[in-house]
């Protein structure tokens, strides 16, 4: 036998031999991946012995209320400086935030407007620098330092924010934290623009700044600037917008050291510890307050935005004294290899944006709000994916898992005494907008989006219609922008541009707010395409609240074969203002008319060929058949419903040319709906048997747990499922494969019927 095989005998290492070996392993560290005691919990850190000493000398209630509403005008000065000075669109229309941090890394207050959600998130990466930068003697932590970041396994969304971080020191000791998060786009991804839907693995998915030192000395170090923008497609953006990140940075800690100088460190730094825990103490008070129950509900995703599907996002909302359980588990497993997963941290800094944005928008904007909330998922599903995962496109389950807890958490509130906010439907989430990149006419190579993204209806209240196009649901005080400026940068026209889509609407006693209509086209560009990354083609992806309805499905539309400039300049009569002209008259004579699901990967196009998408409308609220007669006829005037679909939906009757309302012909037609809903209605146990099948539905892709087992978890078909605790690779065959596949079996089919011919 072969001696190497022989297994040798060996002794049992001594204590020596055993510290050695461990101190070995800790010296010889091979990657400092993501932290998941970082990673995974999203309270407070516990108060330091500083934080303490400095509350026992400074306490004074009015003197940090002044303090913090001072910082609060600071962390606003540089949200402002970033949206004035910023390069990147999203920078120029709000999806940026600014944030004071803890010593500890806890985000203390953040800028009124932009993107709670970037800030909720980046007291990740800070703890990241803290633990193992601080004390590295070939980083360290020193005044005059910056850190740049952006990889969502590390704390961020997805790779296209950018954050950036600077320590704040005072008499040589670190006081706090300051940082910048703005929407960049592009990041050298395999798609432009930074949110690559075709991204199969994480390295699919460009840059992946873990934390790292890339200023001292107040001033970018050029190599790794050089670096970076060699990473991307549009290095210009790259370094102006990291300057800009700078110095509204530098503002803030200006108006940090002033405070300092005028009240002293203690003064600061209790004020950024008490108004972290008296915000959740004030949570948990209010917590308290909801009756106690469990609220049941789920939202569907109708792709991976490289097939069409059905993955359910699953959530169960409990609140029992003062504790408040989001559990998600039964959600769809982690897609193996398709970007539209996110990671838990992501999911919590969403909800947490519901909570400060539409449940408690009176509290400080801190990470505090959502501390003591709990969230339950499944390990590798959508909803907590794991770092080998793509998720460059993980919005698409942030947005479905806010929306479902927006959903649930609506039901407390109804029932709750006190409210903070009106009761109100869930608002539009869906990013429907154009991604576009390709060489400009000023010969650059540009990727980006349009910010149209941030025009989402919003969902109707308990007393109200819903707003058009109000805002994102992931941003306050966010812009549309103005096409006729990004014109002058970017090849192609908005032809059409934030006009209201007719009947793409939400109906309610209350109506959601509307979307809008969005149609370009390319001009003076011969190397220029547009990608669009969103749901909401064939399924809603989200649901009306107490008897209000979802809004409607929104394709993408596309006439090729047509350059409709030239079409503009010799037969203008030709040209239509509305997807539903367009589509249904078809006026382009030789041109094809086509509609794709919202998840259209990148693609060139010629010049004057339509691409077409809207914007979606909120959901709305309440029984339609409640709804005042004369707000449907408003709607019909204002363009936002067609008469024939107003008059099957609210069941009212009016004059076609004059819009007379006819109430006695109204409530004589709404009374037989209501007699016609008792007629059709079943018991619950006798429709249930008729409703509920035992698996789900062989003829559709279906992902996530089916009834009430949450534990049984579908991937793709009733044969192919995995246990919530035990995770197995879901991998999705290419489109184009699964296509060569069906063509190959036709011309088998073909070539079998010639042979039974002959």
């Amino acid at each position: 036998m072969n001696k190497i095989a022989t297994p040798a005998k060996t002794k049992t290492p001594s204590s020596e031999e055993l510290a050695l070996i461990e101190k070995f392993l800790n010296d010889t560290t091979l990657f400092l991946g993501p932290d998941p005691e970082i990673m995974q919990n999203h309270d407070l850190m516990p108060r330091s012995a500083v934080e303490d000493e400095a509350i026992g000398r400074m306490s004074d209630a009015h003197t940090i209320a002044k303090i913090r509403d001072r910082i609060q005008a600071g962390c606003d000065e540089g949200y402002e400086m970033v949206e004035q000075m910023g390069a990147a669109p999203g920078a120029k229309w709000g999806d940026v935030i600014t944030g004071v941090y803890s010593a500890s890394g806890d985000l203390a207050i953040a800028s009124a407007g932009g993107v709670l959600l970037f800030s909720a998130l980046v007291h990740h990466p800070i703890k990241f620098i803290i633990k193992n930068w601080l004390n590295d003697p070939t980083v360290g932590v020193r005044e005059g330092d910056g850190f740049i970041h952006n990889d969502s396994r590390y704390g961020n969304v997805h790779n296209t924010d950018q954050s950036m971080i600077l320590p704040i020191f005072h008499d040589g000791k670190l006081v706090c934290w300051v940082a910048s998060t703005v929407h960049e786009g592009e990041n050298g991804a395999i798609e432009p623009g930074g949110m690559p839907s075709m991204a199969e693995s994480p390295s699919d998915e460009g840059l992946k700044m873990c934390p790292f030192k890339v200023v001292e000395n107040y001033e970018i170090k050029r190599d790794l600037l050089t670096f970076l923008q060699n990473s991307v497609r549009e290095p210009k953006l790259q370094y102006e917008d990291m300057k800009v990140k700078l110095y509204a940075c530098l503002r803030i800690k200006q108006r940090i050291v002033e405070t300092l100088g005028t009240d002293g460190p203690d003064a600061l730094v209790s004020t950024l510890r008490l108004t972290m825990e008296n915000v959740r103490t004030e949570v948990k008070r209010r917590v308290s307050e909801w009756p106690d129950m469990t609220v049941r509900t789920y939202v569907i995703q109708d792709s991976t935005l490289r097939e069409n599907c059905v993955v359910k996002v699953n959530c169960k909302l409990t609140k029992t004294g003062d504790r408040l359980i989001f559990d998600f588990r039964g959600s769809a497993p982690e897609f193996t290899n398709r970007p539209t997963n996110t990671i838990v941290a992501g999911l919590k800094g969403m909800l947490s944006q519901l909570f400060l944005c539409y449940v408690w928008p009176d509290l400080p904007r801190g990470q505090a709000a959502f501390a003591p909330i709990e969230v339950i998922t499944d390990p590798h599903s959508i909803m907590n994916c794991s770092y080998d995962a793509p998720n460059s496109q993980s919005l698409m389950s942030i947005f479905t898992g806010f929306t479902a807890g927006q959903h649930a958490v609506a039901k407390f509130l109804y029932s709750c005494p006190e409210k903070y906010t009106k009761v109100h439907a869930p608002t539009f989430n869906m990013i429907n907008t154009f991604i576009w990149g390709g060489v400009s006419q000023h010969g650059e190579t540009l990727g980006n989006l349009c910010a149209d993204l941030n025009g989402m209806g919003a969902g109707a209240t308990v007393d109200r219609d819903g707003e058009h196009a109000l805002a994102p649901i992931f941003a306050t005080m966010a812009d549309i922008g103005e096409q006729e400026l990004n014109e002058e940068d970017v090849p192609f026209l908005q032809l059409v541009s934030k006009k209201m889509t007719r009947d793409a609407i939400a109906p309610g006693k209350y109506r959601g707010g509307q979307g809008y209509t969005m149609m370009v086209a390319t001009k003076d560009s011969d190397q220029w395409g547009f990608m669009t990354t969103c749901q909401g083609a064939k399924i809603p992806p989200m649901q009306g609240l107490f008897g209000g309805y979802a809004c409607g499905t929104y394709p993408l539309a596309k006439i090729r074969g047509v350059d409709v400039y030239d079409v503009l300049l010799e037969t203008p009569e030709k040209f239509r203002h509305s997807i539903e002209e367009l589509m249904n008259e078809r006026p382009f004579e030789g041109a094809s008319y086509t509609t794709h699901h919202m998840g259209m990967g990148f693609e060139i196009s010629k010049r004057g060929e339509l691409f077409m998408i809207s914007q979606g409308a909120g959901a709305g609220y309440g029984d339609l058949l409640e709804r005042d007669p004369a707000g449907v006829v408003r709607d019909i005037e204002e363009g936002l419903i067609s008469p024939g679909v107003a008059e099957r939906l609210y069941k009212v009757k009016f004059d076609p040319a004059t819009l007379a309302i006819d109430h006695q012909a109204t409530a004589t037609a709404r009374d037989a709906e209501r007699k016609a809903r008792l007629a059709r209605g079943v018991p619950y146990a006798e429709f249930v048997k008729t409703w509920n099948k035992p698996t789900p539905p062989a003829h559709l892709q279906y992902f996530g747990c089916w009834g009430e087992d949450i534990d049984k978890l579908y991937m793709g078909s009733a044969e192919r499922f995995r246990t919530g605790s035990e995770p197995k690779p879901n991998y999705m065959p290419n489109p184009k494969d699964v296509r060569i596949a069906e063509l190959e079996a036709r011309l088998a089919a073909l070539d079998a019927l010639g042979g039974e011919k002959q």
